[in-house]
């Protein structure tokens, strides 16, 4: 490796009494630079303090420099993010595959200290803890104490993971959201290392990783296999991004929120089409906006398809970072050095936008209205007037994302039960769950204060809720319970059933717990399409709850009020949410309040005292943290009885040679399926459903069902995870009738799970394939969604269009992406997944986005395309994977 060629461009900055160093981008004295995006000034930044002329070379540089020409040409670039950040659901994998990966790298003669984090990792405990418990005073202290016994294994060995490794923080359970806590407490903003100062940026294990663009930090979410290449050292081979410009004007009315902004921002963006861009917003509305009101829009980027919904830095985020409490020098060095490196942003009369991709969107805030998104996808946006109308058209409409097929005599169905000594009746639309919960709004201190005020004055005019709605309340910090205590709103929410379930994601990823028995009976008995609202960014088939059969996405304020109402199919403008105490109407426009009187309490509420107190605690754990007894030693003690941490098998017989690719042979379809196939079907986080192979396994081992856990808690264990695989209950599969975790064998023309089908034909000798349509795989960022398939045995798979990580994570996982060609599918081909299909794979010479032909049973044959999208993701498969790639590459160092 040669020494920087950029040497020249790097000067002194003194701020205060101390002087750094910094690479300058206006020093490279090139015009192009101050047309670039602020997002691609990030990239360039990084390539010019970095280059070495091997990992990064000049002519990377080059590339970016030359963006406006070379962003519509998929030209490839290395990244090298500062740091990486990680939650439990997705760390637990990552510490066990580093666990692995010493065993191996000891097992091939090498040194397995080399397995260790090179730059910061950060990793938040927040998937584990459940609404076990709700509403009640203590059900934040019940649910933390099930959260410790069920997941003690776990957090044993994370613990010994942070004794082990270098550069790996965990915050320990009970702290808060892990991007709410990354926004708050863990961005750097601008890093210092050794003197030189450079762009905080970042990936992460979790999609919305992008909630921190909004504080101006670049960063999104990756696999986690992917995140554990750059924690050794690796950088990013990426295609130079196109970025689109989204210019925000006016200012948001008095009762509109973050919530219905980013649901609007969501639909344009979907509708606009930015799967693999950056989306970058300007605009003189971006200073109409709160950093939180960014957050809020940023963090559901996987949601509008992009990589990065980016906000550049400029007055709002130092003022954020003064609220939050961080550190007077460092302010002034943040602003200091993105001022002398061209990467502050002013919106100030006569400030030059940069250049963009195509043509601008442009959204007027002020024509911004109440909306929600659902029933099925979060993109689905309704405005809040139209959706009764909407579900009741759903309910009989044919089965697809809005639809539920229900013949009309259904419609009117009811279903009595009773709860408590008190008889009620559910209906088409009867409201079971109601969460304040998720870092998409719980970060956002005015959405959370005007959920309090509504609950405030609904109770002071004496509505409530229904008893059996499981309401639950789950802040990102302890700082929304402090500013809430403050404010005296939180006895109000109380009252209504919205106590503090815990600090973590719970209803957002699907631990919204079990409903009250009797409810639970009564919707399993009448089949009725009941209904969750969460305050979250996901609302996928089966995830929030699996008896929620339609899900909607609100703001935490129409958390509650639908809460008030009991149902979903109310016309707030014209019916009452219920009778105040002298028997007058109240309607919600009497109980909801405006964004100045929302703002004038948030302003006077939240203070960055509450932000020193809080995070001041982090370094010091809880009690339960601190009594937990974790083992020791560079290398982990594997046991066989644990059905938490097994040792996997990604790396028990690998070695120093590259292996040998074979041609893909008669290979039958495991699945064939449709459209919008989510990371939640192919790997479900949720619960173990009972009778399902991951819970006859579990079993097997002595456990009982109500120690089954969730498959998320379950990822460190690799025997769970292949049985978990397209195990979600809403599945369609088009091998198999009806909805489900079922597929045809297709030899014996049995219906049997699809774990069970897989395992038959493996032990056949049998390779498998999987035919899918548009964005296979879209949704949360779960490496096992490609590790469970590479464990069933597939080896390809053929979709319309993919989902950016989910693509990389199988190549990462050693599965061969490939595409049909446009304007072809499986059903216009004549395929319907009983056919046997054979692809040539030259023995592993493969050539970027080539054209590869498939030959069928049949006799027919078709051109698929291969996703592998750089010369570094052919390496990455012909090693068998990317961790494969990096553990060789460590091992001949």
């Amino acid at each position: 490796m040669e020494a920087n060629p950029f040497e020249s461009v790097k000067k002194d900055l003194t701020v205060g009494d101390q002087t750094y160093h910094y690479y300058s981008l206006p020093d490279l004295n090139d015009e192009r630079t101050a047309k670039l995006p602020y997002s691609i000034r990030v990239l360039l930044e990084s390539a010019v303090r970095n280059c070495d002329e091997y990992n990064i070379t000049k002519a990377d540089v080059e590339k970016i420099l030359d963006w406006e020409n070379n962003a519509s040409k998929s030209v490839e670039i290395p990244f090298k993010p500062a740091r990486v950040i990680l939650q439990d659901f997705t760390g637990v994998p990552a510490v066990v595959d580093f666990a692995a990966m010493r065993d191996a790298m000891k097992r091939l003669g090498g040194d397995e200290n080399k397995i260790n984090p090179l730059c910061p990792a950060d990793l938040v405990i927040d998937h584990s803890i459940q609404v076990d418990v709700a509403r009640t005073e203590d059900a934040k202290d019940k649910n933390e104490e099930i959260e410790f016994e069920r997941n003690r294994e776990r957090f044993e060995f994370l613990k010994w993971g942070q004794s082990a490794f270098e550069n790996f923080l965990i915050v320990p359970p009970g702290s808060g959201i892990v991007h709410q806590v990354n926004l708050e407490y863990l961005a750097r903003v601008v890093f210092e290392n050794s003197n030189v100062l450079y762009p905080d940026s970042l990936v992460g294990t979790d999609s919305h990783t992008t909630m921190i663009n909004g504080l101006g930090v670049a960063g999104w979410g990756v696999g986690g296999i992917e995140a554990e290449a750059v924690m050794l050292g690796q950088t990013i081979s990426m295609v130079l991004p196109e970025v689109v410009g989204f210019k925000l004007i006016g200012e948001l009315n008095a009762h509109i929120t973050a919530t219905d902004l980013v649901l609007t921002v969501v639909q344009m963006l979907r509708k606009r089409g930015v799967v693999g861009k950056f989306v970058e917003f300007f605009g003189k509305g971006c200073s109409n906006l709160t950093l939180a009101d960014r957050a809020t829009i940023a963090n559901m980027a996987p949601e509008y398809g992009a990589t990065m919904g980016y906000f550049p830095i400029d007055e709002q985020t130092i003022d954020y970072l003064k609220l939050t409490a961080r550190d007077a020098h460092k302010v002034d060095r943040v602003r200091a050095y993105l001022e002398a490196s061209g990467l502050f942003r002013t919106y100030e009369e006569g400030a030059v936008d940069p250049s963009y991709t195509g043509e601008t969107l442009e959204l007027d805030l002020a024509s911004v209205v109440p909306c929600l998104s659902g029933p099925k996808r979060p993109h689905d946006r309704v405005p809040m007037s139209d959706l009764k109308k909407d579900f009741y058209d759903g309910l009989t409409a044919p089965v697809s994302f809005k639809g539920f097929g229900l013949p009309e005599e259904e419609v009117k169905k009811e279903h009595n039960f009773t709860f408590e000594g008190t008889d009620y009746t559910l209906k088409q639309g009867s409201l079971v769950i109601a969460a304040i919960t998720s870092c998409t709004n719980t970060s956002n201190p005015d959405v959370m204060l005007a959920a309090g005020l509504v609950a405030k004055k609904a109770v002071e005019k004496g509505l409530s809720t229904l008893p059996y709605i499981k309401t639950s309340l789950s802040p990102g910090s302890g700082v929304v319970t402090q500013y809430y205590e403050l404010s005296g709103v939180d006895k109000y929410l109380d009252k209504l059933g919205f106590t503090t379930a815990g600090y973590g994601c719970m209803s957002c990823i699907g631990n919204s717990g079990d409903l009250y028995p009797e409810l639970h009976k009564a919707v399993e008995d009448s089949d009725l399409v009941t209904c969750s609202v969460l305050s979250g960014n996901r609302n996928f088939e089966g995830r929030v709850h699996p008896l929620t059969r339609a899900n909607y996405l609100a703001s935490p304020p129409l958390v509650v009020a639908y809460a008030l109402a009991g149902r979903v199919d109310i016309d707030f403008e014209t019916e009452a949410l219920g009778k105040d105490t002298e028997g007058n109407d109240v309607f919600l426009r009497d109980i909801w309040p405006t964004r100045e009187e929302v703002s004038a309490i948030s302003s006077s509420v939240v203070k960055p005292e509450m932000f020193s107190e809080i995070y001041g605690k982090i370094a010091l754990g809880t009690d339960r943290w601190n009594s937990l007894d974790a083992p020791s030693g560079t290398l982990f003690d594997w046991s066989e009885d644990s059905t938490y941490i097994h040792n996997p098998p990604f790396f028990a017989s690998m070695e120093l040679d590259l292996p040998k690719i074979s041609n893909i042979e008669s290979a039958y379809c495991l699945l064939n399926v449709g459209d919008s196939i989510t990371t939640d079907h192919i790997s479900p986080a949720g619960k173990i459903a009972k009778n399902s192979p991951a819970a006859k396994y579990l079993e097997s081992k002595g456990i009982e069902a109500k120690n089954f856990n969730s498959y998320g808690s379950r990822r460190g264990n690799d025997e769970v995870m292949a049985r978990g695989t397209f195990a979600n209950v809403r599945l369609m599969n088009k091998l198999a009738e009806g909805k489900g975790p079922q597929t045809l064998h297709i030899p014996s023309g049995e219906t049997v799970s699809v774990f069970d089908a897989a395992q038959k034909y493996k032990d056949d000798g049998h390779q498998l394939i999987i035919l899918a349509g548009k964005e296979y795989g879209s949704g949360s960022s779960r490496d096992w969604a490609a590790k469970g398939p590479y464990l069933q045995g597939v080896k390809a798979a053929i979709a319309q269009t993919y989902e950016r990580i989910h693509r990389s994570n199988l190549v990462g996982m050693g599965i061969l992406p490939m595409q049909f060609k446009e304007g072809e599918s499986a059903e216009t081909l004549g395929f319907d997944g009983t056919e046997q299909f054979s692809i040539n794979l030259n023995n592993g010479d493969l050539q970027v986005n080539q054209d590869i032909e498939v030959t069928s049973s049949t006799g027919k044959t078709f051109t698929a395309i291969v996703r592998l999208d750089t010369v570094v993701e052919v390496a990455y498969y012909q090693n068998g994977g990317i961790l494969h790639y990096v553990l060789r590459k460590l091992l001949k160092q």
